[in-house]
C-alpha cells in the first residue's frame, strides 16, 4: 500500500555525477538489518514494527533509516515513523516520497481527491490534459498513461494537514495526516488503466516531486544532513470506512482550506 520512494535520492531514473539514479532510490529494495517487533504491555496495547534500512555507498552515502509502523488495536488507523541519520563524515543530500496507493473498492468511476490545496501544476504536457478534472477520477480506461499533479498543500497553524481519496457516494475513503514541516510537497498520481493493467491512485506526501533527483536540486527541493544530523517523518494513515467518517475527515480538509484559493498552473514546473 505504501513504498518509501527514497531516501537518499528518489524521483525518476538519471544518469549524472558518474552513477545512475535508478528509479525511485533503494530503500524499498533494502531489507531491514535490524528487525523488532514490540506490544506494549499498557493500555492501549500499541503494536510496534521497527526496522533499520541502511544505503551505504562508497564514498558517497551513509544513511540509517529506522522505519516504524505502530497500530493500536481495534482503531481504524496506523502511524509511519521514519527517523533517517547521517552517519558519515560529510554533508549529504536526502529525499523521500511515500507512494501511498489505493484502489477498488474506493477508486471508481466519479471517486474524488479531496485535499486543501495551495498550487497544483502537471507533471508534464500529457497532465494538462486532465487538469481541469484534477479533484475526480475515471473509471478504467484502456490506453489511459500515467498522470501526475504537483501539489503544494495548505496546512493549519502547526503545519499539519491530510488529504484523502474517496469512492463517488463518500462512505469509503483512505486519508494521510502529515506536517508540510517535514514533508512540504504532495505527487498526485492518477493510474486509472484498466484493472488488469493496474487501476490505482496514488497520494505521495514528499520532501521533493518526482522529477529525476537533477532537476529537483535545480529547483531547490533536495534536502541535505549535516554529519551526524537527524530527520524525521511522521504520517497517519486513516481508513474511512462509513459516511459519517469520511464527513468528519472531509470537513477538516475544508477547515485547513478555509477561503483560501487554489492557484492552477497550467504548465509544467520542469521538462525531462
Amino acid at each position: 500500500m505504501m513504498v518509501r520512494c527514497g531516501f537518499e535520492w528518489t524521483g525518476h531514473a538519471a544518469q549524472a555525477d558518474g552513477m545512475m539514479y535508478t528509479l525511485h532510490g533503494r530503500a524499498q529494495n533494502t531489507p531491514v538489518s535490524k528487525l523488532i517487533v514490540d506490544i506494549s504491555d499498557k493500555t492501549p496495547h500499541t503494536i510496534t514494527v521497527k526496522g533499520l534500512i541502511k544505503e551505504n555507498t562508497f564514498k558517497k552515502s551513509n544513511l540509517e533509516t529506522w522505519v516504524s509502523l505502530s497500530y493500536v488495536p481495534g482503531s481504524k488507523e496506523f502511524t509511519v515513523h521514519d527517523v533517517v541519520t547521517n552517519k558519515g563524515d560529510y554533508t549529504r543530500d536526502y529525499q523521500i516520497i511515500y507512494h501511498s496507493n489505493f484502489g477498488t473498492p474506493i477508486l471508481e468511476e466519479g471517486a474524488r481527491f479531496v485535499a486543501p490545496v495551495k498550487e497544483i501544476s502537471p507533471f508534464n504536457d500529457y497532465a494538462k490534459g486532465g487538469l481541469n478534472t484534477w479533484q475526480t477520477y475515471l473509471g478504467p480506461t484502456k490506453g489511459f498513461d500515467e498522470m501526475v499533479f504537483n501539489v503544494y498543500p495548505f496546512a493549519d497553524t502547526n503545519g499539519q494537514t491530510q488529504v484523502m481519496v474517496t469512492n463517488k457516494a463518500g462512505d469509503k475513503a483512505a486519508g494521510i495526516a502529515f506536517n508540510i514541516n517535514q514533508l512540504p510537497v504532495l505527487s498526485l498520481w492518477k493510474n486509472t488503466d484498466t484493472l488488469k493493467q493496474g487501476y490505482v491512485t496514488g497520494l505521495e506526501p514528499g520532501t521533493s516531486f518526482a522529477y529525476p533527483v537533477t532537476i529537483e536540486r535545480e529547483q531547490k527541493r533536495v534536502r541535505q544532513l549535516e554529519p551526524g544530523q537527524s530527520t524525521e517523518f511522521t504520517l497517519t494513515y486513516s481508513l474511512l470506512s462509513n459516511k459519517d467518517a469520511v464527513t468528519k475527515y472531509a470537513e477538516k480538509i475544508k477547515a485547513i482550506q478555509g477561503e483560501q484559493q487554489t492557484k492552477v498552473v497550467n504548465e509544467p514546473m520542469a521538462k525531462e
